[in-house]
């Protein structure tokens, strides 16, 4: 079975001597920088045009892997604590207090105008829980990494849910 799987949002939100890029290009115009939801929007909705122009469904799966949130700010999951650097513990709680990011909507709506199918692999609440699971606490790192696990969870979760997509 062929399969594509495709993951961003952790490239777009990089800025400044981190980010990966000098431009971006839009229809020929070219642009220094703008605002990280719109760029990841025209980004996703280009990608949504090849997908539909460019994937065959009978011969190729498509999955995009969900939004990794970060947990900069306690008051997310309403705490007084600046960051999720020495959080040991999950949140627990029936909602999330933060809400959905908006760059899961912005995938949720893209992915909604695929006409081809494309499997979300959405642990992005999941994500949100488990302001304990960065590997920042756990290391010798120096500064935040909130946007990669290393605890058992989100990594095993996401492979559950590719797992059973490919064979179901």
């Amino acid at each position: 079975m062929d399969m594509l799987i495709f993951n961003t949002w952790h490239w777009w939100t990089h800025t400044k001597s981190s980010q990966p890029w000098d431009y971006m290009e839009e229809r020929g115009k070219l642009y220094k920088d703008m605002n990280r939801l719109i760029a990841f929007y025209k980004g996703l909705t280009t990608w949504a045009r090849w997908v539909n122009r460019n994937v065959d469904p009978s011969k190729t799966k498509v999955f995009f892997q969900g939004i990794s949130p970060t947990h900069y700010e306690g008051k997310d999951w309403n705490e007084p604590s600046k960051s999720c650097s020495s959080e040991t513990q999950p949140f627990f709680g029936v909602k999330y207090p933060a809400g959905m990011p908006l760059s899961a909507l912005v995938v949720n709506r893209v992915l909604s105008r695929i006409k081809k199918p494309v499997y979300l692999l959405d642990i992005t609440l999941l994500s949100q829980y488990r302001k304990d699971a960065h590997p920042a606490y756990y290391s010798m790192h120096n500064g935040l990494d909130c946007s990669h696990w290393c605890l058992p969870g989100l990594p095993d979760t996401w492979n559950e849910l590719l797992y059973t997509a490919l064979f179901s």
